[in-house]
């Protein structure tokens, strides 16, 4: 049972709010924001995404900058509502095209029929995009997709050589085209998350793949779509090769641990050939989600090194290096390493000719921060940093700093090699194809190496 929900920007303005019980004090919103925007409480840099405070249990997560939040009284399960505040999001984005401040400020009489039927008086009804067509009836007013953050190089199904437009997905599913023609097309992300923890010496300790295939359909009708992926696709373990005995190069089968489908996939010949066949519904949807913990290739090697460099000083040496191919490009890099709690002052030396990097020493919590703008597959870049310390240190350097924590990335680019291999849609359209999207986007999730 919901008694409030609200979305705050990164500033803490509140956005949208509403109260749907009147149990939770009024400015339950601006105490949410200084409770998270200074959290000091068991060692944690940021807040979890739930608490308790003053007997009311906040639940919050983070969307495109954004905080959708929700607040109550009473004991609810945390999943529940944590899965709640996501498909809200994702059906204000159905909606609106773009989720972002603007768009919500300039539709806040469709956000809040949204929310009106969501919940009520705290309840959830339903957060199926297609149910609420028809109990939703105003438009959304178009926010210039151009001013938007870059969606990165894409991939693409059967179109040659051309690239996905930045403004293909941000399109609302009820706001109609000009001039009243609707483009037939549909999206499809294929989306991993990579863990992996990197020993001392360079080997790989744990490695573990979250994926999901995301579909996206701007068809009119509602065909019916067959999506094919790997023949040699199996499901299970226990179907596999020992762990760490696979080839290095990536040979042999995809093999998932295990996997879950949209209730909309119809699986009659999946064991057979490997197609998926659904009605999509409308707005965005998981069509699939996946894990992999079978050995595979890391896209990137963390090197790194500390070593005394004389009195009250030592010196920092980290590599990262490409392990992906030379037309493949990560963006948004970050690497990040604990120091010694005794480091005062860090002076950095990046490699001549270095473009798009930057350094930095968060004195507050003594870490270390390398941003790279993009990196090329194959290249390696070298970062050295030199510490200066308050006083003498008695213990192993190594000990007292690292681990070392990258984020990243890499579109056009999938780790496991689980691939679309064709996307069939039963209904003909005339003398026109409907256009088919597909990209790969990898991205770190926990990319740590130890000292």
């Amino acid at each position: 049972m919901i008694s409030q929900f609200f979305i705050l920007s990164q500033r803490g303005d509140n956005i949208v709010f509403r109260d749907y019980r009147g149990e939770v004090q009024k400015g339950s919103a601006e105490i949410f924001f200084r409770k998270v925007k200074f959290w000091e409480d068991g060692g944690l840099e940021e807040a979890p995404p739930v608490f308790n405070l003053d007997g009311v249990n906040y639940f919050h997560v983070k969307v495109v900058g954004l905080l959708f939040v929700a607040t109550t009284r009473v004991n609810i399960s945390p999943p529940f509502v944590l899965e709640l505040l996501q498909r809200i999001a994702r059906v204000t984005k159905d909606y609106l095209g773009v989720l972002s401040e603007d768009s919500l400020r300039k539709n806040f009489v469709l956000v809040y029929e949204l929310l009106d039927e969501v919940i009520d008086f705290g309840y959830v009804q339903t957060t199926s995009t297609e149910l609420l067509k028809s109990y939703v009836f105003n438009e959304p007013l178009v926010v210039d997709a151009a001013r938007l953050p870059a969606l990165g190089p894409a991939s693409i199904f059967a179109q040659g050589t051309k690239r996905m437009p930045g403004i293909a997905v941000t399109k609302s599913v009820v706001a109609t085209e000009p001039g009243g023609r609707k483009r037939e097309e549909i999206f499809v992300d294929i989306i991993e998350k990579i863990s992996i923890t990197f020993s001392s010496s360079g080997y790989i300790l744990t490695s573990e793949i979250d994926g999901t295939i995301q579909m996206k359909s701007y068809l009119t009708g509602n065909p019916e779509i067959r999506l094919a992926l790997n023949e040699d696709l199996a499901i299970g373990s226990g179907q596999g090769p020992v762990y760490g005995h696979r080839s290095s190069s990536g040979s042999g089968p995809v093999i998932l641990d295990d996997c879950n489908f949209h209730e909309s996939v119809c699986l009659d010949s999946f064991d057979m050939d490997k197609t998926l066949s659904l009605i999509p519904p409308d707005g965005e949807f998981p069509v699939m989600n996946y894990r992999m913990t079978q050995e595979f290739r890391p896209p990137f090697h963390i090197n790194a090194l500390i070593e005394e460099a004389g009195f009250l000083k030592a010196e920092v040496i980290l590599k990262v290096r490409a392990e992906f191919a030379s037309s493949i490009t990560a963006n948004t890099i970050k690497v990040q390493m604990p120091l010694p709690q005794f480091t005062t002052r860090v002076s950095f030396e990046l490699e001549p000719g270095s473009v798009g990097q930057t350094t930095d020493f968060k004195e507050a919590n003594k870490k270390l921060e390398w941003s790279l703008k993009k990196i090329v597959g194959g290249s390696e870049h070298t970062l050295r940093a030199k510490l200066t310390f308050s006083q003498e240190s008695h213990g192993n350097l190594t000990k007292e700093a690292g681990p070392v924590s990258m984020t990243f990335t890499i579109p056009m680019y999938n780790a496991s090699r689980l691939q679309v291999k064709y996307l069939q849609i039963a209904k003909k359209f005339g003398t026109h194809e409907p256009h088919r999207w597909v990209r790969y986007v990898t991205q770190a999730n926990s990319y740590v190496a130890r000292m």
